[in-house]
């Protein structure tokens, strides 16, 4: 069985600083692979700047102005943030911000997370700095990722193969069924892994998530556009163990709005039923004009 997968919602910009296209490229390379849905998420984390500043983040607080489709491509708006504590805290909730993008001021301050990932379709969570978690057991890793996954705007658990955070893997699958969060299998991690642990990890992780009847999502993790919608390693992977397609949460724009949508993160199931109107009006014209 070869497995379609029509979608890809972890992907970078050059916002990301270590990511090398823009949007417009992304959204082009994602029509040139064939993909009906995108989702751009950019890291919002202390790599990109030393100062934490909403000024530095605006990149965010504006994809209001962002199409829902460009070029045929359903565009949704999405940031992965970086889990920085063993509560399962995410960097810049602890900064309150006050200052606004001019030098006009809040009336009340809100942490800096808030007010930048407020106004985003979901959230990708992932560890990317696993010094806090050291010397933790993994009652306490676990624990992090349970009360990740309990964050109403949070949808993946972002390349826990490759975080080095060890943690009850069940426990945390069975919480993400619960909550109809997905687990990600990451192609960036698969590929660039030099020792062939991180493929292990995945693997064992894809293999109980299939056994547990978990949904993931399989993902570029995109850093240039040629990457979009480019998964031959996991795809590989998924395809050797034998994974359920049903269980390939975003293997389609319908299915992954519908899970966006029954995991209480955010209702755009509208987008698929006008892409289908819009495919089927196309259609009709096209019949029209070859009965003409």
């Amino acid at each position: 069985m070869t497995l379609d997968i029509r979608t890809d919602i972890h992907t970078h910009t050059l916002f990301s600083r270590h990511a090398y296209s823009t949007l417009a490229e992304n959204v082009a390379a994602a029509r040139a692979a064939g993909l009906e849905l995108l989702g751009s998420s950019d890291h919002f984390s202390c790599m990109l700047y030393p100062e934490q500043h909403l000024r530095n983040f605006q990149f965010f607080t504006n994809q209001v102005i962002w199409p829902r489709t460009w070029d045929g491509v359903t565009l949704l708006r999405a940031a992965e943030v970086d889990i920085a504590t063993l509560e399962g805290g995410f960097f810049g909730q602890d900064i309150i911000s006050t200052d606004n993008i001019t030098t006009d001021r809040c009336t009340r301050g809100e942490s800096l997370f808030h007010r930048v990932t407020k106004g985003l379709d979901y959230l990708v969570a992932s560890v990317h700095d696993r010094s806090f978690a050291q010397s933790a057991s993994i009652a306490q890793t676990t624990e992090m990722y349970l009360r990740v996954l309990a964050k109403p705007r949070v949808f993946v658990l972002g390349h826990t193969g490759r975080a080095g955070v060890p943690f009850d893997l069940d426990e945390v699958l069975t919480a993400a069924k619960e909550r109809g969060k997905l687990i990600e299998i990451n192609e960036h991690s698969l590929e660039g892994d030099r020792t062939g642990g991180t493929v292990d990890t995945c693997r064992r992780i894809a293999e109980r998530c299939a056994e547990l009847g978990v949904g993931i999502s399989v993902s570029s993790d995109a850093h240039m556009a040629y990457q979009i919608g480019q998964f031959p390693t996991t795809k590989r992977m998924l395809e050797e163990i034998h994974f359920p397609q049903e269980l390939i949460m975003n293997r389609d724009r319908a299915t992954m709005l519908g899970a966006l949508a029954n995991a209480g993160v955010c209702d755009l199931r509208y987008l698929a039923d006008e892409a289908s109107a819009q495919a089927a009006g196309e259609a009709g014209e096209q019949a029209g004009g070859d009965r003409a």
